[in-house]
C-alpha cells in the first residue's frame, strides 16, 4: 500500500463572514508539494478572500489551516512569510518610487552594522533571477518598468523571503500575451524546484496549460476538485457557472451605415517625446464592431486615451458624426453620447474608496434624477445601484460597500454597467472583459454586439485575439503606431493576425497565405 503524502497546506472546513454574509462557507482545499493548484471561480466567487486567509490578510470565521500536518494558526503576513507562504496580489503592493531592489527587499532588509548591505542583498536577487528566470533591473525605478517586469519584482519579493508555497491572485489579468507565456514556464521552474504553487485565475486555457488539480468554488463554496487532465476546459466552465456555458458569440452580419468616428491623420506623443500614435487615419460606422489587434506598446493605449480626450492630441483631428471632438474633455464627449470603458480601471474607471453606489454616477451625477438644484438625490442613486447591481451581477455586500472591497472582475462589471446604462451612441471599449470570469465574459459580448445592433458603432480594442476575432466585423491591425492591416473578420485568422502584430506587412502575409505556408480558415 502506497503511504498517501502529508500535503503542504490543507484547508479544513473553512468559512469566512463579514456580518450575516458568508463570503467562503465550509472549503476544503488540499495542496501537494510540487504542484500547481488552480483555484477557479466567478467574480466574487470567494477565491481571493480564501487565500487572504491563508496568506494572514484576514483571519477565518471557523474552520483549521493545516501546515505539514499541523494546525496552524496565520494571523498576519509575516506568520505567513515565517511558514513559507507568500502570495503575490492581483494588484502589485510597489512602491513605485523605489527601485526594483529596493522593492523587493522592503521589510526584509540585511544590514552591516549599523547601515543596510545592498551588495549581500543584490547578489541574492540576482542569483534567484538567474535560477527562475526572472529576468529583471535592480537599479530601475519600479515606475519606469512595465507591467510584467513589475510582476517578476512581486514574485522575486516572495521568493527573497523564502516561499516554498506562492499564491499567484488573478496573475495574469494586465500582462500581454508574451508576458503570459513566461510566467507560465516560471510556475513550471518552480515546481521543478520543489515549490507548490496555487494560481487564483478564471482563465481556462491557462489551468489546462499548468494546473495538475483545479478547486472549483462558486458563491463561497467548494464544488469540487477534479484532476485537470481528465476534464475539458468546457466542462470547467460548467462547473464554475452553474449552467451551460457558450464560448462563442452569435451575430448576424454587420449592416454598417454612416461614418461615427472619424480619425484623419492622428499623431499623439508620449511624456518621453516619442510619437506612440503616428500619422494614423481610421474610420468606424454606425451599426459595425471594429477591432484593434496588436502586441501591447504600440499604440492602441495611446489611441483610445487620446479619442477619449484622456491624451492631448498633438497633430490631426477626431470627427464623432460629423462634429470635431479633438483634444475635447471626456464630460463634452459623454454629454456628445459616447461611451468608454477604459483599459486601467483604477486610473480611469471608478474611484475605489467612493461608494459603489456613487461610482455609477461618476459622469451624470449633476444630471436629473442624480441632482436637483445642485444636491444630489440619494433616493434615485440608491435605486439605480441596485438596479445596475442585479441586471450585471455586481457581487457587493451593498451599494453602499466602496469600489476597493470588490474583486477587479466585479469593479471591471461595475464600470460596463454605467457605461452601458446610458445608451451610448458610440462605445470605445478597451480591454473590456480582462479579469472576468467566461459566464460575465459571455455576457458583456452579448451585450457589446447588442449595441452594434442598435446602430451604434463600437471600436473595440483587446489583447485577446479569441475576441478580436469573435466580436469584431473588421479588423484593424497596429505595429509600431501605425495601421499595418483593415480586414473584415472574415478574411482573416488568429495566425495571420499574429504575424501581422509581428510587424509583417499585410502583403506579405498574403503572399504567404497564396503559397500555403499561412495556415488559412
Amino acid at each position: 500500500m502506497v503511504e498517501r503524502q502529508t500535503p503542504v497546506i490543507e484547508m479544513r472546513q473553512i468559512s469566512k463572514k463579514f456580518g450575516d454574509f458568508y463570503a467562503n462557507k465550509n472549503i476544503n482545499l488540499e495542496l501537494r508539494k510540487g504542484e500547481i493548484h488552480a483555484l477557479l471561480g466567478e467574480n466574487g466567487a470567494g477565491k481571493s478572500t480564501l487565500m487572504n486567509m491563508l496568506s494572514g490578510l484576514l483571519l477565518p470565521t471557523s474552520g483549521e489551516i493545516l501546515i505539514n500536518g499541523q494546525v496552524t494558526e496565520i494571523d498576519s503576513p509575516n506568520k505567513a512569510n515565517q511558514l513559507g507562504i507568500g502570495m503575490v496580489h492581483q494588484h502589485f503592493m510597489l512602491i513605485d518610487a523605489f527601485t526594483v531592489l529596493e522593492n523587493i527587499i522592503l521589510g526584509a532588509e540585511p544590514t552591516s552594522g549599523i547601515g543596510l548591505d545592498k551588495k549581500t542583498s543584490l547578489q541574492k536577487v540576482e542569483e534567484l533571477s538567474q535560477k527562475y528566470g526572472l529576468s529583471v533591473d535592480p537599479s530601475a525605478l519600479v515606475r519606469d518598468i512595465s507591467v510584467g517586469m513589475q510582476q517578476r519584482v512581486e514574485i522575486l519579493k516572495v521568493l527573497y523571503r523564502g516561499a516554498d508555497v506562492l499564491i499567484f491572485d488573478e496573475p495574469t489579468a494586465s500582462l500581454t500575451p508574451q508576458e503570459i507565456d513566461d510566467l507560465m514556464v516560471t510556475m513550471k521552474a518552480l515546481v521543478r524546484e520543489g515549490k507548490s504553487i496555487i494560481i487564483i485565475t478564471h482563465k481556462l486555457d491557462e489551468i489546462k496549460a499548468v494546473a495538475d488539480r483545479c478547486t472549483v468554488i462558486r458563491r463561497g463554496e467548494s464544488i469540487d476538485t477534479v484532476d485537470v487532465a481528465d476534464v475539458t476546459s468546457k466542462q470547467l466552465a460548467d462547473m464554475m457557472v452553474g449552467r451551460s456555458v457558450v464560448f462563442t458569440s452569435e451575430k448576424e452580419p454587420a449592416n454598417p451605415q454612416g461614418i461615427a468616428l472619424d480619425v484623419n491623420e492622428l499623431t499623439v506623443t508620449n511624456s518621453a517625446g516619442i510619437n506612440v500614435v503616428n500619422n494614423l487615419s481610421l474610420q468606424v460606422h454606425d451599426g459595425e464592431i471594429v477591432g484593434i489587434a496588436g502586441v501591447d506598446g504600440n499604440g492602441q493605449t495611446e489611441l483610445v486615451l487620446a479619442i477619449n480626450g484622456l491624451m492631448q492630441v498633438d497633430s490631426g483631428s477626431i470627427h464623432f458624426r460629423g462634429q470635431e471632438i479633438t483634444n475635447e474633455t471626456p464630460r463634452a464627449l459623454y454629454e456628445l453620447g459616447i461611451g468608454h470603458i477604459p483599459e486601467d480601471r483604477h486610473k480611469h474607471g471608478i474611484i475605489l474608496d467612493m461608494p459603489l453606489e456613487e461610482n455609477f454616477i461618476l459622469k451624470n451625477y449633476y444630471q436629473e434624477p442624480y441632482s436637483k438644484n445642485t444636491f444630489l438625490q440619494f433616493n434615485p442613486i440608491t435605486s439605480n445601484a441596485r438596479e445596475l447591481i442585479e441586471k450585471y451581477d455586481v457581487r457587493t455586500t451593498s451599494e453602499k460597500a466602496t469600489a476597493r472591497s470588490l474583486s477587479g472582475g466585479n469593479q471591471q462589471k461595475a464600470i460596463i454597467a454605467r457605461e452601458l446604462k446610458v445608451n451610448p451612441a458610440f462605445l470605445t471599449a478597451a480591454n473590456p472583459t480582462r479579469g472576468l470570469d467566461v459566464g460575465a465574459i459571455e455576457y458583456i459580448h452579448e451585450a457589446i454586439i447588442e449595441e452594434r445592433d442598435k446602430g451604434h458603432g463600437v471600436l473595440l480594442m483587446s489583447f485577446e485575439l479569441d475576441e478580436i476575432m469573435n466580436l469584431s466585423d473588421r479588423i484593424i491591425v497596429m505595429y509600431g503606431g501605425k495601421i499595418v492591416a483593415d480586414i473584415p473578420t472574415s478574411e482573416t485568422n488568429e495566425q495571420e493576425l499574429g504575424l501581422m502584430m509581428a510587424g509583417t506587412p499585410y502583403a506579405e502575409v498574403l503572399k504567404q497565405r497564396e503559397k500555403g505556408s499561412v495556415i488559412s480558415e
